[in-house]
């Protein structure tokens, strides 16, 4: 039997309010967080919001046991994370073809690639997802190696050796000062 909108739910209404009233703050103090997890994660700004409106509203769809569990934003970092994971991995597919697509044309020029500035961002992309993953959440959101392994789902060992790795990879990539920066060491 359908129930007219206008007629009150049979059932807990109440805690589904309380439900919709506690998902709308969670949303609101770590939405930006997320975004920016997002991005860091991706290296896509235009993509970064979309990431974290879907993840959202995954959460919001699993809201119920979302909202019992001990920690909820390490949850929501997980989710953005696989997600930002399954867009990383589409991406490159794509870039795959594309390239595959200009490798078969006639008409080729191999010019000098001339990069005058490598920034982070860039030297973040080169590096795998989980180390990626590891050194953002650690240095860029300061979380703890063990808030670091409940967002992504991994042990405290594997983000400290992954952490470790990846820095090492900016260093390679960067210099040793520009690392140091952004790990907080060559304040």
């Amino acid at each position: 039997m359908n129930t007219p909108r206008s007629a009150a739910p049979a059932g807990p209404a109440p805690a589904t309010g309380d439900a919709s009233a506690e998902f709308h703050a969670f949303f609101e103090r770590h939405h930006a967080e997320l975004a920016r997890l997002a991005h860091l994660l991706t290296g896509e700004a235009d993509a970064a919001d979309d990431l974290a409106a879907d993840a959202l509203l995954a959460l919001w769809h699993r809201w119920d046991r979302v909202r019992g569990a001990e920690h909820p934003v390490a949850y929501a970092r997980g989710v953005v994370a696989n997600m930002a994971r399954g867009r990383i991995r589409s991406t490159v597919r794509e870039r795959r073809r594309i390239a595959l697509f200009w490798s078969q044309r006639a008409e080729r020029t191999d010019g000098p690639d001339v990069a005058a500035v490598v920034d982070v961002r860039q030297a973040l992309e080169r590096l795998p997802f989980r180390k990626r993953a590891c050194v953002v959440l650690r240095h860029a959101f300061d979380l703890s190696e063990r808030d670091t392994a409940l967002a992504l789902g991994i042990s405290v060992g594997t983000v400290k050796s992954q952490t470790s790795r990846g820095m090492a990879e900016l260093q390679r990539h960067l210099g040793t000062g520009a690392a140091d920066d952004l790990s907080g060491r060559g304040k």
